[in-house]
């Protein structure tokens, strides 16, 4: 990025623009205390995707779609054969999320790529702003399915028979969500390695904000393992049956969870241990329940403590059991990943010529981009959002943080593209 170049992108990005746009997305699934709830392959995220679509077109953004329902729209680069580079997140939120999780970094991306166009400035390698299936994990689990699937980590039916809260299978989600875009081109999945990838996100975190800095460089992203635990018992009626003759899987889910949290003790409070779902069967007061099923989300940088504690987790949940057993299935398996040098050192000197402070920094969360790294150099931005809260409806960034964000990617985006 050369100065004499700068000034003028950096001016092309409008901050008054990108919030007008994000806002626009927030209605589509709003709920109270400005959250968002927009499952994927939901009328709702099929009615974002329109609006991201048309805000794309009317740019002269070429727009395809694979058959994961992964959402691109490419601006051409002076040598169309060249390997593009790749930025963007996901449009699907939480149950009970935020305004700008995952959503921003798609609209960073248009964002950086109008400015690019409007500042007159050709990039010799296409960019593309892609917008992945299914990040969250909210509706369907796991998370991360368009990006794990289009980089070849899985096969792009390893979920058909997944179902959701209401038993709708992800296939049949998928098929009429392929089905009510049929109008859109669609390309092969996976169909290129790119020559780079960057994804903007808000932090979730508080480093940023308490630090008093402006861009975080990340680099890389923790392991992660997803579990789903169901412990089987036996009903039987509340006020008759003595406690030593019952099978009930509400106590012995107690006692599984109270062992396992003895298992991911960690004085360094580095590990990350969650049980995030409950259900119980047949969830009525006055009857011993016959069934519970719980998840598990388990999260380390460390490969031999995500492996060794992982690995132990079926074992000290049987030994926990007293009077159930118990099914445990792993759902998502992800190492942890560094990034490349090439994209966070762009990332960093795009900050540093732009006067801002950056912070070299791993991410907690998993995110699309760890998926990228196989392919080809990947990295993200990060920018503060208050009081680090994230996946609730009281998620935050400010305008100006965000255009920051987004103007830092516009200057890593045109000297990996140059």
């Amino acid at each position: 990025m050369s100065e004499s170049v700068a000034p003028n992108l950096i001016a092309a990005v409008d901050e008054a623009r990108q919030w007008d746009r994000l806002m626009q997305m927030a209605k589509l699934g709003a709920i109270p205390g400005d959250g968002v709830n927009r499952p994927c392959l939901s009328p709702l995220d099929r009615e974002a995707r329109r609006l991201l679509i048309g805000w794309a077109e009317a740019l002269g953004l070429a727009v395809a779609t694979d058959e994961l329902g992964n959402l691109f729209l490419r601006h051409e680069g002076s040598d169309p054969e060249a390997a593009p580079v790749l930025t963007g997140s996901h449009m699907d939120s939480q149950p009970n999320g935020g305004r700008f999780d995952g959503i921003w970094g798609v609209l960073a991306g248009l964002e950086a790529v109008q400015a690019i166009r409007e500042a007159g400035l050709a990039t010799r390698r296409p960019i593309e702003v892609v917008a992945w299936t299914n990040e969250e994990g909210g509706r369907y689990a796991p998370g991360c399915m368009g990006s794990m699937a289009w980089s070849g980590f899985a096969k792009p039916d390893s979920w058909d028979a997944v179902v959701d809260p209401d038993g709708i299978p992800f296939r049949a989600a998928l098929d009429e969500h392929l089905a009510a875009e049929a109008d859109l081109p669609r390309r092969p999945l996976g169909a290129y390695r790119p020559h780079a990838y960057v994804e903007a996100h808000i932090e979730q975190g508080p480093r940023l904000e308490s630090g008093g800095l402006d861009i975080g460089v990340v680099t890389g992203i923790q392991g992660s393992r997803w579990f789903l635990v169901e412990i089987e018992g036996k009903t039987d009626h509340a006020g008759t049956t003595p406690l030593s003759q019952r099978q009930d899987a509400v106590q012995d889910m107690v006692r599984a969870i109270t062992a396992l949290n003895r298992l991911m003790q960690d004085p360094a409070d580095v590990l990350r241990f969650t049980v995030g779902k409950v259900e119980v069967f047949p969830n009525s007061s006055n009857t011993v329940a016959d069934r519970a099923r719980f998840t598990i989300d388990f999260r380390h940088p460390d490969k031999d403590v995500l492996l060794a504690r992982g690995a132990a987790i079926p074992g000290v949940i049987q030994a926990a059991l007293t009077s159930c057993r118990a099914t445990v299935t792993e759902r998502f398996f992800a190492l942890p990943v560094e990034f490349q040098p090439e994209v966070p050192g762009a990332v960093e000197r795009a900050a540093l010529a732009q006067g801002l402070k950056p912070l070299r920094m791993p991410s907690g969360a998993f995110h699309d981009a760890q998926f990228l790294v196989p392919l080809c150099p990947s990295g993200m931005i990060f920018v503060p959002c208050r009081d680090g809260v994230s996946h609730h409806p009281s998620e935050y960034s400010t305008p100006e943080q965000l255009a920051k964000g987004t103007r830092v990617l516009a200057a890593a985006l045109l000297e990996l593209a140059a």
